[in-house]
């Protein structure tokens, strides 16, 4: 039996839902906060790994701002709490609505993805009087070496501007009146752990730095997006990600100006391993060759496996007997509903407890209806250990 979950509160409760450590949020947000308070890094957590509400006010705690990509997490952002001058909205196909929301409280900053969009977001500030901050999300053509669906900062991702079209926006910028470029912003990818990754960035953000400056244009911050990694084989051994390796490398090879500022936007690098995914077994089934673990959480509770090929860490939190191979699957009426194969668990019956782990970052927030099952619930430890 597990210690690291409150099995005893957990066999009461209807599976499946997300379980949320806090104690693991707070240690890794507590490490966030002390590299960025000693170095002045400003940090927007990414709402789109998770907007829970529990996390969301220990984001809000933490005096972090947010990363949004929709209208929706520009409101969640700031119904909890957060700061509007501490929110950066990006996303390559912002509606109007979305855009004047942002305009209406004044956020940071808009993270610019295309001419279209300049051109819409100038329109829509000159109705209101207003000028918007746009940073220019810039593809760095640096590659992230991650699953291809999470790799974003390829000239031939559908995500940001490429350099071959900087001279072209640049020479629209000064025509309007209603934006002010304030920066520059770049997203590489997600899942990267690879910190080379972060190396060829700096590279190419210091070449790009040049190339504005050469034109006479002050950039007063500068946006590294985030990306960094988790570890989902071994949650138990590697709580949170090597922050130091990661900041230090921007630390140390990001030609920063003295005026500049250097912005994050961390998701699943700080909520990844707090959360878990717990389901009970609903039937061991005997194949001719293997035996299925079906339980009732499935793939519309927790989508990466079957969308990213994903990795969790499972365990089995009621038995202590010898390990069997499993095929780990859910109740959804497709083939595609599988955690893993041929996984290596405690013998498993009917009815024992299973966590999922690893599934802090884009479990919940990405659970779906789908086959009309009900979207799971979500406790936190201090719910559960009073």
């Amino acid at each position: 039996m597990s210690k690291n979950f409150p099995i005893q509160q957990f066999e009461h409760l209807q599976t499946p839902f997300y379980y949320y450590d806090l104690e693991v949020l707070r240690t890794t947000i507590g490490e966030v906060r002390r590299y960025a308070e000693a170095n002045n890094f400003h940090i927007h957590y990414a709402l789109k790994a998770n907007n829970n509400q529990a996390v969301m006010r220990e984001i809000k705690n933490a005096g972090f701002g947010a990363d949004c990509v929709s209208g929706g997490e520009v409101q969640s952002a700031i119904d909890a709490g957060i700061s509007p001058d501490k929110i950066v909205f990006a996303g390559v196909g912002k509606l109007d609505w979305e855009i004047n929301l942002g305009l209406d409280h004044n956020i940071f900053c808009f993270n610019v993805e295309s001419i279209p969009e300049l051109e819409i977001i100038n329109e829509l500030a000159g109705k209101k009087n207003k000028t918007a901050q746009v940073a220019l999300r810039i593809n760095p053509n640096v590659n992230a070496h991650t699953h291809h669906y999470i790799t974003t900062g390829l000239t031939e991702n559908k995500f940001g501007i490429n350099m071959s079209e900087l001279d072209s926006v640049l020479e629209i910028i000064p025509t309007l009146s209603n934006v002010k470029l304030v920066g520059i912003h770049f997203h590489i990818g997600s899942q990267i752990t690879d910190m080379t990754s972060f190396q060829g960035l700096c590279v190419r953000v210091n070449e790009i730095q040049t190339y504005f400056e050469n034109r006479g244009i002050v950039l007063n911050h500068i946006n590294v997006g985030g990306g960094l990694g988790i570890d989902y084989e071994h949650p138990n051994h590697f709580p949170m990600p090597d922050f130091d390796a990661y900041f230090r490398i921007f630390r140390k090879q990001l030609n920063l100006r003295p005026h500049q500022t250097l912005h994050f936007e961390l998701g699943r690098s700080i909520v990844g391993q707090c959360g878990s995914l717990i389901s009970r077994v609903i039937y061991v089934k005997q194949g001719t060759t293997k035996q299925f673990a079906i339980l009732d959480a499935g793939f519309n509770d927790l989508i990466r496996p079957t969308l990213y090929q994903a990795t969790h860490r499972i365990e089995n939190l009621t038995s202590n007997l010898p390990e069997e191979k499993y095929d780990v699957v859910g109740p959804v009426c497709e083939s595609a509903d599988v955690f893993a194969k041929d996984y290596c668990l405690n013998k498993t019956t009917r009815g024992d407890i299973i966590a999922l782990r690893s599934a802090g970052a884009y479990g919940e927030t990405m659970a779906s209806t789908y086959n009309m099952r009900s979207l799971p619930k979500a406790y936190t430890s201090d719910e559960l250990e009073k």
